[in-house]
């Protein structure tokens, strides 16, 4: 396997990937699966800033998962800080994919010089949370009942992993597209 930037080329695989997500479990706040033109859309929108990258199958070009960086709020006083996510294919759960991507993810985030990765999960979620806690994520808290899906409420869990030294100032960022991925 190998990692890559994602490409607009990418979305119909990595909205192929998503859907599962949406439908059938807990992993996604989406209630609906988005289209690979939406994905498209929202791979455009990171304007060469924000990672997407993917993971792919040397041999045949078949993408195994994807992750990528979204800003963790609007407005430019939140710029240095990110929420991040990583997908695999439902037949390459356990295969250590989530985590290769991940490692790269934090990596060339760092790289970029942003300072705080966010995640957010529904709990319980044992298996999400050892692995954002296997790379340094922690605990940093918890909205109760705020997401309404398949006829139930769940709570929202929040992990957070600092990218650089606290009360630094931070350097600007550096684009995606002038970085690439980095390996972690």
């Amino acid at each position: 396997m190998q990692l890559r930037a994602a490409t607009p080329d990418d979305a119909a695989a990595i909205a192929a990937i998503y859907a599962p997500y949406v439908a059938t479990n807990m992993v996604s706040f989406e209630e609906k699966a988005p289209s690979a033109r939406v994905m498209r859309g929202r791979m455009e929108d990171s304007d060469g800033l924000l990672p997407w990258i993917v993971c792919e199958d040397q041999a045949s070009g078949v993408v195994l998962g994807y992750g990528y960086a979204k800003p963790f709020r609007p407005g430019e006083a939140y710029r240095f800080g990110v929420e991040i996510a990583v997908y695999t294919a439902g037949g390459y759960e356990g295969q250590g994919i989530r985590k290769t991507m991940l490692t790269a993810l934090i990596a060339t985030l760092i790289e970029q010089n942003f300072t705080q990765a966010i995640v957010t999960l529904v709990t319980p979620n044992d298996k999400l949370i050892q692995l954002y806690e296997a790379v340094g994520f922690r605990r940093a808290g918890q909205y109760r009942e705020v997401c309404y899906k398949n006829g139930q409420w769940n709570d929202i869990g929040m992990w957070q992993r600092e990218l650089s030294e606290p009360g630094k100032p931070p350097a600007e960022l550096k684009r995606f597209a002038d970085t690439g991925i980095v390996r972690g």
